[in-house]
Parts: structure tokens; sequence; C-alpha cells
């Protein structure tokens, strides 16, 4: 069989285990929801966040060790027993009764989202420097193994529990899925092909992490732990979310889920290609932004609030001599107010509105006979708001989020080959882990933040905060390169600015040498700056 063959057939394989991996990595966030739903378990918020992130945390932390093993041993044999290791608490989680036993379980099966440092490690070596933003984005779309646990796994468990009413049968569940780690890790060792990274079996371990001192790195993990962790958190999170905040059913709210987390999985092979075609840096800005934008349209709940509003003064003293619900009349004269609609909210069908609605009244607060000076209050006003967060709306807006979040996670490990091309492994290690504690913390303050304040849009101000930082930081980090590698360009852009588009100047670029009575040089702007 040819290389090209071989590379072929270990990147299909390496991306359907990560699916299932990945599957199996993030099934709390629906087994958990439907547990507490069908009251098999009484779990908090602050639980339910705990349970879901837990599998994270152990996969988050062994990607380190997981990517350097697999630099010294090559991904076919650590893929194989990682699957194999997995499987085990996967298949025992079906006899967890209790809270601890449960977390135990979950901290066992958590090493399946360990998978994705070895098959980043194991994809890059099978392909040259200029596809393997491609293959890198091919591989990811395992991503969406967490969309077909969304939308499989409520209608399984139905299934499974004889439409709910045997419910102790959700224990066939895990151990489904131990199976289906079982069966993946034998064709991992039958149709897969050994080959490591050259030279690396004679590196030692302080070797192998020398590039961790490095800020680059730790850089790349906080925008992995946005667009990786984010996407995570928000797979698992969603569920909860849709149940609780627009009371769907669990089957309802993982189909809705699956619209953020399946085409993000699946984008990720364009944000690979968009990597490769126009660079890392410049589709990271456009991930920030995006998201920033969509961050704050998702900052405003569900609410149905009344205010106080504009009133009516008595522009002179004298004696009340009329009121009703439209006219007041005091020191001879009268004072129109508007009257309170029947019901604000009568006529508000359910998902019929995009934009809030604003409804604003008068009540009289004075009555016949009463004595009133000017400037005295005669009718408090009142504003009333109401915003149904449209979930069309809100699907929408968390759908764009997952298609750029998917397109960041291809752009994030664009940079790593490129930086650190003997040090996939190791460098994609710790940008996996400082990713997937984004996964790991970020259910756990969701659950945290709703419990201290009752509003789940809450998740959604975290991530405008941390996307925030990650952008600015982005942008001054190559701020400072442009003016410490091509310093003579960037003091002339900086001029450029602050002119007017008739005061720019205007250059012929030509190779070195005369055209036209001109004699001027190209200005080489690194491709690979920030």
């Amino acid at each position: 069989m040819t290389e090209r063959r071989k590379a072929v057939q270990v990147l299909t394989l390496n991306t359907i285990a990560f699916t299932v991996c990945f599957a199996v990595w993030t099934m709390n966030g629906v087994l958990v929801t439907y547990l507490v739903e069908q009251g098999i378990f009484s779990w908090d918020k602050a639980q339910i966040g705990w349970l879901i992130g837990i599998p994270v945390l152990t996969g988050s932390i062994l990607r380190l060790p997981i990517g350097v093993l697999t630099d010294k041993y090559g991904g076919r044999i650590v893929y194989g027993i990682l699957m194999l290791v997995a499987a085990i608490p996967t298949y025992l989680l079906g006899y967890a009764t209790t809270y601890e036993q449960f977390m135990l379980c979950s901290l066992g099966f958590g090493i399946s989202g360990a998978a994705f440092a070895v098959g980043i490690a194991y994809s890059s070596i099978w392909f040259k420097k200029e596809n393997q933003g491609t293959a890198l984005g091919i591989f990811g779309m395992g991503n969406a193994g967490s969309a077909i646990t969304s939308l499989g796994m409520p209608y399984l468990l139905k299934t499974l529990t004889d439409g709910n009413q045997n419910l102790d049968y959700w224990r066939m569940m895990p151990k489904i899925y131990a199976l289906a780690l079982l069966i993946m890790a034998i064709l991992f060792f039958f149709f897969s092909y050994t080959k490591k990274i050259e030279h690396g079996q004679a590196m030692t371990l302080r070797q192998r992490l020398a590039p961790l001192k490095y800020a680059r790195v730790w850089r790349f993990g906080l925008y992995y732990f946005i667009v990786f962790g984010g996407f995570v958190a928000l797979a698992q999170w969603l569920i909860p979310y849709y149940v609780n905040a627009y009371s769907m059913s669990i089957a309802t709210a993982g189909l809705m889920a699956s619209i953020f987390s399946l085409p993000s999985g699946v984008i990720r092979a364009l944000g690979g290609w968009l990597s490769d075609k126009y660079g890392a840096r410049a589709i990271m800005y456009w991930v920030f932004g995006s998201c920033l934008v969509c961050f704050v349209f998702l900052f405003v709940p569900k609410m149905d609030i009344e205010s106080p509003g504009q009133g009516v003064m008595a522009d002179k003293g004298g004696i009340v001599t009329e009121v009703n619900a439209t006219t007041i009349v005091a020191g001879g004269k009268e004072y129109k107010l508007l009257s309170k609609p029947a019901d604000a909210r009568e006529e508000m069908q359910e998902g019929s509105l995009v934009l809030p609605t604003f409804t604003f009244w008068q009540e009289p607060a004075v009555k016949v006979g009463d004595e009133v000076v000017k400037k005295q209050l005669l009718a408090k006003g009142t504003t009333h708001i109401y915003f149904q967060a449209n979930v069309w709306i809100f699907t929408i807006l968390v759908f764009i989020v997952g298609i750029m979040m998917g397109i960041g996670k291809a752009a994030v490990y664009k940079f790593i080959p490129e930086y650190y091309p003997q040090d996939v492994g190791v460098v994609g290690g710790i940008v996996g882990v400082i990713g997937g504690l984004g996964g790991f913390v970020g259910p756990i303050i969701f659950g945290y933040l709703l419990k201290a304040t009752g509003i789940w849009t809450t998740a959604w101000m975290f991530f405008f905060i941390v996307t925030l930082i990650c952008h600015v930081w982005m942008y001054m980090t190559v701020r400072k390169l442009m003016r410490e590698r091509v310093p003579t360009l960037s003091r002339q852009l900086e001029d450029t600015a602050s002119l007017s588009p008739m005061e720019i100047p205007v250059h012929v670029n030509t190779a070195v040498g005369e055209s036209r009575g001109f004699t001027t040089k190209k200005t080489i702007i690194p491709a690979n700056i920030g």
C-alpha cells in the first residue's frame, strides 16, 4: 500500500475513533439531565454542573501525558490502549447507584477525551505542512460525536426504558457506549499503521516539555479554551438550558443542541482549509469578532419587568376635583393620563416576538378633594418591558457561535505544526489541556452563576469576557511582533492611519531594480506573525 493510501486510511480511522470517543466523553450532558428529569436521582444545578464537567477534567489533564506517549510510541498503540481502558469505567457506570459512584465512573471514562491529543499528533505526521491544516480539520470533525449523543441518546434511552416505563434500564446505555469503544479499539489495532515522529524516541522528557516555557503555547491554549472548551461545555449545557429556559422535552432539547454541535464538528474541516489558505491568525480574528457579537445578543434573558416610568406632576397648586382612568383635574387644570392596557401580554403569542416590547401607562396617585402643590406627583408612571428570548432567534445565534467555534478549533491547531513541528504531541497536549479545562470549568461556572443569579444567560456573559481577553491579547501580540520584526513598516502604517485618503502616499512595488524611473524594494511581512 502506498504512503498516500496509508495516510488516508489512518486519518479515516482517527476521525471515526475520535467521533466515538467524543460521543462517550460528552454523554453525561444527556444522561445526567435525563436521570434528574425522571426523578431517578435528585441532584441540584451545581451537582449537575460537576457531573457534566468531571469527565472533561480527566480528558483534559491526561492530554499532555498522552501527547508525550504518542510522540514516543506512536499513535496506533496509544490510541488503541486508550479506548480499551476507557471502555471499563464506561461499562461500570451502568452499575452506579450514588452520586459518588457516578462521579468516580465519570472520572474514569473521561480518559476518552484524551483521544484528541493522540489523533492530532498521529494525523499530522502523515501529511505535509501545507496540508496539515486540512487533515487536522478533517480529524476534528470527530467533535460531531457530541451531536450523535445529543440526538441519539434521548431516543435510545426512551427505547431502552420502554417509553420511560422501566426506568432502571437506563443502565444499558453506558454499556452500549463501552461496547462501541471496544469494537473501535479492535478495528484500530488491525487496520492502522505505526508511524512516529523522526528522532522523537531519543528525546528526554525535559526536551519534550521544553516548548511549555513559551508564552505563545499558553496563548494558543487560551484561544482553545474558548473555541474547544466552550464547545464542549455548551454541547452538554445547552440540553438542560433548553429544558429549563424553554420548557422542552429532553428529546427536543437534544435535537436543538445538535443544531449547535453537529455543524460545529463538521465545519472544522473547512476551518482547516481556510487556515491553510488565509492563515490561522486572520481566521481567528473573524472567529473572535463574530462570537463577541453573538454573545452580546445572547446576553438578554427572557424577561417580564415593570419599572417606574414617566409620571404626571402638577403645574400649579389647588384642589383635586376629578379623578378617573384617563383624566385628573387639579387647580382647575385638566391632566390627560395614559390608560393601562387590559393585559400587556394578552396578544403576545409565545415565539411570535423578535424584539422586546415596551408598554407605558399612568395611574392616579391622588383622590378627589386632595390639596396639591406645584410639582406634586398626580399620577405615577409605569413601564412594562416584555421579552420572550425567542427560541428560534436564540438557536440561530447559537448556531453561528457553533460554526465559528468549529472553524476556530481548526485554526488554533494550524498554528501548532507550523511553530512546533517536532513537538506536535506535547504542544498539542498542553493546548488541549487548557482547552479541555474550559469544557470542565464551563458547566461548573454556569451552574454556580445560575444558582447565584437565577439567570441562564450568565453563561454568555462569562464567554464574552474571556473571548474579549483572547481577542485583545492576540491583537496586542501582533502589534508587538510587527514593531519588532518590521519596525519601519509598522511606523508607516501608524502614520498612514492618521492621514485622509487623499494624503496617503502611493508606491509602485516592483522587484528590486528600475521601472519608469522608480527604484523600489518589496517589504515582506512574515505570514505567521502572532
